[in-house]
């Protein structure tokens, strides 16, 4: 039994970005689904894939490395908000990451979305990770 997912679900990730994986199969949920599609959506992931087969489901995730000098798009993910201590931030206390550069993933009560999204649409929350 895995007691954090999304914990594990940024560290075979980080596993597949360090031994040059192209493509991570992760155990589905809801939430792992929400942060694959803004981790797409910002192009830090080439693609990805949700196969409902079994009674879980798996998402298969194409990493995205520079065609030139084959380095990963993802440089770092932290999780932040954890189990033991979880994170919450208002709208106008969400941190920047790296000046701007990276994002961190908020959980709100409009879904999971980027730091900049959540304040724009003013609403703050749980503060699940950085990606840079």
């Amino acid at each position: 039994m895995n007691t954090d997912p999304i914990a594990d679900y940024l560290t075979r990730i980080r596993n597949a970005i360090r031994a040059k994986h192209r493509i991570v199969e992760i155990p589905a949920s809801n939430i792992k689904k929400e942060i694959t599609k803004v981790l797409f959506d910002k192009g830090y992931i080439q693609n990805y894939k949700f196969d409902d087969n079994g009674p879980q489901g798996v998402i298969k995730i194409a990493l995205k490395y520079n065609a030139v000098t084959k380095q990963p798009a993802i440089v770092d993910l932290q999780r932040i908000s954890r189990p033991g201590l979880r994170q919450y931030r208002g709208a106008d206390n969400l941190p920047r990451i790296l000046n701007g550069l990276g994002v961190a993933i908020v959980s709100t009560s409009k879904g999971v979305m980027t730091d900049k999204e959540a304040k724009t649409l003013n609403v703050g929350g749980e503060v699940l990770c950085y990606v840079y």
